[in-house]
């Protein structure tokens, strides 16, 4: 799709700027909380399906799922420039996530040498340097939720990544909590999400293990009181949740504690709930369906498949044979 008259490029941008304000629109200069400003993946703005726009203070990223218009860029930069500057944002990056590598591009500023998510008092690290830069936004339901009920529990956290869930977790008073994570360079930076938060590790375990093959040595260090499933919908070579969920599924008899709790996730725009209650129903007996978290109001979506799962159940039995 290509534009390149003033009139098309406005009419491009206009919900994007208009979402911005709207979004906007009461926050003060200065650090806030990373948020989502524009969310073209919902469909709920007609042909912007293929934009986000996240902010990461000072940083503006502007993730491109396809080649947008001629001028696009430039056009949305001119509008956001002086929105920015208001707000203390310095920093507006380009993502091109159909392109190999999802490569990065600057459009203005310059990029921090310790560039930050916020949530509150808390802080976690990015990198510009992988598709993902290291903090899920529309997870924030299920970071709520697991603050909400872990004081003084016992947390597994599967599929740790750069364990957001364990930070959150340590300052809202878990006694304790193992992560667990197959790309020991993630649970590096998960560790650094800890200590950049001044939180002491004591209690706090990183295990570097294909989570498929290590249940004895996971085993070993419960029960659990909470358990987080957040695996990736597709890992080549490593994990594929139409084939290996309900591995997963089967071993919570083993790992967690009685009356536990876990958060079970999925984030398959192919796979809707339905399909997701089914494989827990099929593979976890004793696992009772408690509650769907909300989706977070800065991911409106149209489509009730496409969006992240977050279902909470209660494990009231632990012999599942």
């Amino acid at each position: 799709m290509k534009m390149s008259e003033p009139e098309s490029l406005g009419e491009t941008i206009a919900p994007i700027v208009a979402q911005w304000d709207r979004r906007l629109g009461g926050v003060a200069s200065g650090p806030f909380d990373s948020c989502r400003v524009f969310h073209g993946r919902g469909g709920c703005f007609p042909g912007l399906e293929w934009c986000c726009v996240d902010i990461h203070w000072p940083a503006v990223l502007v993730i491109l799922f396809r080649e947008p218009p001629d001028g696009f860029s430039a056009a949305l930069q001119e509008a956001l420039q002086p929105r920015m500057e208001s707000l203390g944002l310095s920093v507006l990056l380009f993502q091109s996530r159909y392109l190999p590598g999802a490569p990065y591009r600057l459009g203005l500023g310059e990029v921090p040498e310790n560039l930050t998510a916020r949530r509150h008092e808390l802080r976690f690290h990015l990198s510009l340097r992988q598709q993902n830069p290291g903090f899920f936004l529309d997870m924030e339901p299920g970071r709520q939720w697991l603050e909400s009920r872990c004081s003084g529990k016992r947390v597994l956290n599967l599929f740790a990544y750069t364990c957001a869930f364990s930070v959150v977790a340590q300052a809202a008073g878990a006694s304790g909590v193992v992560n667990v994570d197959m790309s020991s360079r993630s649970l590096a930076v998960g560790r650094d999400n800890h200590r950049l938060n001044g939180q002491p590790t004591d209690t706090i375990e990183f295990l570097a293990e294909n989570i498929l093959k290590s249940w004895s040595r996971i085993r070993r260090r419960g029960p659990f009181d909470i358990i987080l499933l957040d695996p990736p919908s597709f890992q080549k070579g490593s994990f594929v949740a139409t084939r290996d969920y309900a591995k997963v599924l089967r071993r919570l008899g083993d790992l967690a504690a009685p009356e536990a709790r876990v958060l079970v996730c999925l984030n398959a725009p192919e796979l809707n709930e339905d399909y997701l209650r089914q494989l827990v129903a099929d593979n976890c007996p004793s696992g009772v369906f408690e509650q769907r978290l909300e989706g977070h109001p800065d991911f409106p979506d149209l489509t009730s498949g496409r969006k992240l799962k977050l279902l909470v159940y209660r494990i009231a039995d632990r012999d599942f044979s």
